[in-house]
């Protein structure tokens, strides 16, 4: 469950741009989160909800969560695909030379605060 993780990591890097910034208090913080990242979205919305009641600038933000979709590139067609989809073989030409460009990564997209 590196759920957890990502959840703290998130929190302590909100509160670390409110210290730099002068804000007072957040209302949302907006993280992507790749399909095949191995994040749970479920899990971080709990884990969310337990942990800013402990900091002083996220009590009441919200976490919204966007989803970034898998795609896959082929080095042998040069095209790319879905990869939830089709996962490793590439659909246009069979081949499995084949590597993940976006879906296994997460990011803080937006931090909305005042």
């Amino acid at each position: 469950m590196h759920e957890l993780s990502t959840v703290v990591y998130v929190i302590d890097t909100v509160e670390k741009i409110c210290r730099e910034q002068d804000l007072k208090t957040v209302a949302s913080v907006t993280l992507e989160v790749g399909e095949v990242s191995t994040i749970i979205p479920e899990y971080l919305t709990d884990f969310w909800e337990w942990s800013k009641k402990k900091s002083e600038f996220l009590k009441d933000a919200e976490l919204k969560i966007e989803k970034i979709k898998a795609v896959t590139y082929c080095q042998d067609c040069r095209k790319t695909y879905d990869t939830m989809t089709y996962k490793k073989i590439c659909p246009y030409c069979g081949s499995g030379n084949t590597f993940l460009i976006t879906g296994n990564e997460y990011n803080i997209k937006e931090i909305e605060a005042m």
